[in-house]
């Protein structure tokens, strides 16, 4: 089974922040559970290096572009691996093979492009072409400057696919997600759809548009082919790949993703992406993030201070995937003490520790009574809950459903009174332990695509491989567990 999901390729202009530490993450959340689900999974992420935009930074910055590309592109990779990102391929769109892929890409356009010229508005920020009756206050709609462009380009006939993206989406309700995004661009294309330039002949940093000397890819082009690239475009054909792959992308960038590229690939001849899911903004402290106001989140000093898999965590426990949210250290800490230390460390130590205080010895008994039964049968179908969750990129929901196991579990704790049955009923505190352990392990495999690290130590801790859901439908044997140790700082926890 085929299962692919990307992040957006991230422009180098500027240094890493929490929204793309965001995107990512959440993109690996899918991988990794869907790697666990049995799925053979291709997970993408990289960098955005061409454009107006880049050649103006790195002009700034006193560097060649290519030597400013690969300065920044190596800062995106480095939080790629602060985040623990499980990717499998991270794409540079200034590699051979992805120039390749895009000039290839382009032949495939070519009965739907034809060359004129382009007289309008463009925000280099946003390397966006801007109608005038889309200017507000004289800017672009993200409050970007603009500037006024004429020069020759390639144009593509978008607005021959007008109908056929209306009718594409209504054939595919669950192409865009949420709802709301995709009531944004059904409104956006039924406004009515104009030709667009892809091809910029004024500077030359870009792929070169093949056959067409001065001419470079308009950036956008170029960067939405990078997806085939991953895939093996041009040796490889890519459309069973495209079919089964979930696009995760900024709300800022849907109509690039969900206009332009299903467009693209409709007359290219390649099937659409499964589904492109759109995330919201975070603020901070109830203002937008900004250089200038100096409230930028940096992901590595978050996870200096807190720790990554806190940080993991909190991003998609403490708003529902999709919304837009606000950033808080106050809000962190109070869910790594209350949902992290108290909820889940608190109940593993406090089980764990107390089968060790009897030597470690993990005594099985599967026959349980009616409670027992119920905790069993709520922890093994915790999978069940989270699967149409992660189908439907419900990241919050997932987190939920695993919180609600947990206070079950540490309800169930409080309400069998383990210690006093160590003291009058052994048989009925295996059978007690048995079931806490059972829905240990189910609450280790829930987290684990969010907190990796954190579900390792607990596979160890009850001597779980913790590398597949299968693993989930195995009854414990009798052994000794190791020593578990608390998983969060400040926890307090006793039996």
């Amino acid at each position: 089974m085929k299962f692919s999901v990307t992040t957006p390729i991230y422009y180098i202009n500027g240094d890493p922040h929490i929204g793309h530490a965001y995107a990512s993450v959440a993109a690996d959340i899918i991988a990794r559970f869907k790697r666990l689900d049995g799925f053979n999974v291709h997970f993408c992420t990289g960098t955005d290096e061409h454009g107006v935009k880049v050649a103006r930074s790195a002009e700034k910055a006193g560097l060649e572009p290519q030597k400013f590309c690969d300065l920044m592109s190596q800062k995106f990779r480095d939080m790629s691996a602060a985040v623990n990102l499980s990717y499998d391929d991270f794409i540079r769109t200034t590699e051979a093979r992805h120039i390749k892929s895009a000039q290839a890409f382009w032949k495939l356009l070519e009965k739907d492009v034809y060359k004129s010229s382009y007289s309008g508005w463009y925000s280099a920020r946003d390397e966006e072409y801007i109608a005038e009756s889309d200017l507000v206050d004289g800017k672009a709609p993200s409050g970007a400057p603009v500037e006024w462009m004429e020069e020759e380009s390639y144009f593509f006939r978008l607005s021959a696919y007008q109908d056929k993206l209306l009718e594409y989406y209504e054939k595919n309700p669950d192409f865009i997600a949420p709802v709301s995004r995709r009531n944004e661009v059904i409104s956006f294309v039924k406004s009515g759809l104009k030709d667009l330039s892809i091809s910029r002949s004024k500077f030359s940093w870009g792929v070169p548009v093949p056959n067409a000397d001065g001419h470079v890819m308009y950036v956008w082009v170029d960067a939405l082919a990078n997806y085939l690239t991953s895939f093996g475009f041009p040796e490889k054909d890519v459309s069973e790949d495209m079919a089964n792959c979930v696009h995760i992308v900024g709300k800022e960038i849907l109509r690039f993703h969900a206009v332009y590229w299903p467009a693209f690939l409709m007359s290219a001849g390649i099937s659409p992406p499964k589904r492109i899911f759109a995330h919201g903004w975070w603020t901070c402290d109830g203002q937008k993030m900004s250089k200038s106001v100096g409230n930028v989140v940096d992901p590595f000093e978050i996870i200096k201070k807190y720790g990554l898999d806190q940080m993991r965590f909190f991003l998609f426990r403490e708003v529902r995937f999709g919304e837009d949210g606000d950033f808080s250290e106050e809000s962190l800490k109070n869910r790594v003490l209350y949902d992290l230390a108290n909820d889940l460390g608190n109940l593993v130590q406090r089980v764990l520790a107390f089968i060790q205080k009897r030597d470690g010895n993990f005594t099985t008994n599967y026959d349980f009574s009616d409670a027992e039964k119920a905790l069993f049968a709520n922890s093994r179908n915790l999978l069940n809950k989270t699967r149409p969750l992660i189908d439907k990129q419900d990241l919050n929901g997932v987190l939920n459903a695993i919180w609600e196991l947990i206070s079950e579990t540490n309800k169930f704790v409080n309400d069998m009174k383990p210690w006093e049955l160590a003291k009058t009923d052994v048989t009925r505190l295996n059978a007690v332990l048995t079931a806490l352990c059972e829905s240990i392990r189910s609450v280790a495999f829930g987290i684990a695509p969010f907190m990796p690290d954190t579900a390792r130590k607990v596979f160890d801790f009850i001597n779980a491989e913790g590398k597949s859901f299968a693993e989930i439908e195995e009854n414990f044997a009798d052994q000794k567990l190791p020593t578990p140790t608390p998983l969060f700082p400040k926890e307090k926890a006793v039996l």
